[in-house]
């Protein structure tokens, strides 16, 4: 995922436009996916959006430490062991601290925003 950005972290982001920046990036990617981490003042805590198309996965991964999910648009499934929770647009879920993945059900814009120890 692009980590890169031209923005400094006092310029106010429009997630919608960057969603659909993103999807498009992620329609000609072999992976189905794209993101972006965005700059932030503040230490930390790590912002990245991340965009995948319908049928899409992260597939099953470590938890990044204490971590929030917040779907900008579309619809995803959360996924840890036998748990499942599905999220819509504008819902927020936190993310388990266990191994989990993520499954796009329908092309979808995510903001994961992930606790990290200063200077990481």
């Amino acid at each position: 995922m692009d980590s890169t950005s031209a923005r400094d972290a006092s310029t106010p982001i429009d997630l919608q436009s960057l969603g659909t920046e993103l999807l498009e990036q992620a329609g000609s990617a072999r992976a189905g996916r794209a993101g972006r981490t965005l700059p932030h003042p503040v230490d930390g805590l790590r912002q990245t959006v991340i965009a995948l198309n319908t049928g899409e996965e992260l597939s099953e991964h470590e938890s990044p430490g204490p971590a929030t999910l917040l779907v900008i648009r579309g619809r995803v499934r959360l996924v840890a062991g036998d748990d499942s929770v599905e999220l819509g647009a504008h819902q927020l879920s936190p993310i388990p601290n266990r191994r989990h993945s993520l499954h796009a059900d329908e092309d979808s814009v995510v903001l994961l925003s992930v606790a990290v120890a200063t200077g990481a």
